[in-house]
């Protein structure tokens, strides 16, 4: 288990529209030896073949990210611009089916070539996929064969995410930024950082294209506006240029301890990292977070230097009931999938935990006649 370090970035002065909210990040230093760009896949479909029986074909891939690495310290450049004419601009005939043979594939000896997000979302997918691996007798053989499979989550993109797009159109790019905490409803949706000033610019739109939760959907849809929290300098302590440089500078020192309380849900907790890919100095990382109820859970995506810098990250915000589904398969797992035991650790009963299955959508894991014991078991008896 390890946590995210932001080390390197500090937050400037954030930009409001309606309840979207956007956080600069802005890097000390950027990084020059790896750079991101996106590789634009359009109207195409993508078709991700995982293994020779198995593929990955839940979703529309919009979009690609491609890092871009050197071994010798040289800088490397973003590059893979296309222009196309505007007045008679050439509209597909056809959606082709486009494959790919991983979510990280290397492309060329420095490059790599990986599906933002989806990565992220296939470990969640993928969490304890195969299912009972002891054969108790509460699961149905449906579990047994095929576990979890087939496996799916609700996600929108950030065009359907009220006033985001319009947000993202507005909003000032600061000088330097190189990532963006994106909130909806003050609630932490995404935490998007890249290397490098350039690549930010490059990539601000794509934000738009990105997954996000059903929370953040339904907090944008009914929230009201957000406050804006605009800096007061009180005009009694200051008579000169001096006292009025003093004061600006105090104001922006709270600009970080202040974010460092709204994103403390992300920044403080635990997560297991499993490496992807090594990207010469750098490794590619996919990270779930504890299942903690009633509390933020982010999974994602990182790149990391040797020293543990973050370069690259992207988050998405779990909803409840995601949450709910993570945490019952990490305690049926550390408990053998054996439903007595799990239930007497959840502090429940045997019945109630497999109700519980059921409303998270895992009632086909159980057979037939061991949930309508456990209904049976829990329904109350009607007054004459």
């Amino acid at each position: 288990m390890a946590t995210l370090d932001l080390t390197g970035l500090s937050v400037q002065p954030d930009q409001v529209w309606g309840g979207v909210r956007l956080v600069p990040l802005v890097r000390d230093e950027p990084i020059e030896t790896l750079r991101l760009h996106a590789k634009l896949y359009g109207t195409e479909a993508a078709f991700v073949a995982v293994d020779k029986r198995s593929a990955y074909t839940a979703s529309y891939v919009p979009h690609g990210f491609v890092a871009t690495w050197t071994e010798d310290g040289a800088p490397a450049a973003a590059y893979g611009t296309e222009m196309v004419d505007a007045i008679e601009p050439c509209s597909p005939v056809c959606v082709p089916v486009r494959y790919h043979r991983r979510m990280a594939r290397r492309t060329d000896k420095n490059r790599l070539r990986f599906l933002p997000m989806h990565l992220a979302v296939e470990g969640y997918l993928a969490l304890h996929f195969g299912g009972p691996e002891i054969l108790w007798e509460q699961w149905s053989q449906r579990a047994i064969r095929n576990g979890l499979s087939p496996r799916a989550e609700e996600t929108y993109t950030g065009a359907q995410v009220n006033g985001l797009a319009d947000a993202l159109r507005i909003f000032e790019i600061h000088p330097g930024q190189c990532g963006a905490l994106v909130y909806v409803a003050d609630a932490l949706a995404a935490a998007f950082v890249v290397p490098h000033p350039d690549d930010y610019r490059a990539l601000h739109p794509t934000l738009i294209t990105d997954l996000y939760g059903e929370l953040i959907y339904h907090y944008a849809m009914l929230t009201a506006p957000v406050p804006q929290f605009h800096a007061r300098l009180s005009d009694t302590h200051v008579n000169t240029l001096a006292d009025l440089r003093a004061a600006v500078a105090r104001q922006r020192s709270v600009w970080p301890q202040f974010h460092d309380t709204m994103v403390s849900g992300l920044l403080d907790a635990q997560y297991s990292m499993r490496r992807v890919y090594r990207l010469g100095d750098y490794s590619l990382t996919r990270f779930l977070p504890g299942f903690l109820p009633k509390q933020d859970n982010h999974i994602g995506e990182l790149i990391t230097d040797q020293r543990g810098r973050t370069a690259y990250l992207k988050t998405f915000r779990l909803s409840e009931k995601q949450v709910r589904r993570g945490y019952l398969l990490q305690q049926l797992a550390a408990h053998d999938w054996h439903m007595p035991s799990t239930a007497e650790a959840l502090g429940t009963t045997e019945a109630q935990l497999g109700l519980r299955l059921e409303s998270a959508g895992f009632g086909h894991l159980l057979n037939e006649h061991t949930l309508a014991h456990y209904r049976a078991t829990q329904r109350k008896p009607q007054r004459r």
